[in-house]
């Protein structure tokens, strides 16, 4: 299994890198490196609002993905 601070740093691509995250999160940027680098313990804490963040980014993306269909008249991706 993958290693928490590991997950969490990938977590933190998906939002597209340190600054996205660390405006999303309300956390430093430095605190969110050593959170990555594992100098910083990750508490459950941390991840229950990085996952709640993360759902709140499917919501703004789908909504986004919707947007471009409707606007385009293309059929919904069922994938």
């Amino acid at each position: 299994m993958q290693d928490l601070s590991e997950h969490f740093a990938h977590c933190i691509q998906v939002f597209g890198g340190t600054t996205a995250s660390s405006r999303r999160l309300g956390i430093d940027e430095r605190a969110l490196r050593r959170f990555m680098n594992g100098e910083r313990p990750i508490s459950a804490q941390l991840m229950q609002d990085t996952a709640q963040a993360l759902r709140a980014l499917i919501a703004e993306a789908t909504a986004a993905e919707a947007h471009i269909v409707t606007a385009s008249g293309m059929e919904p991706n069922k994938s």
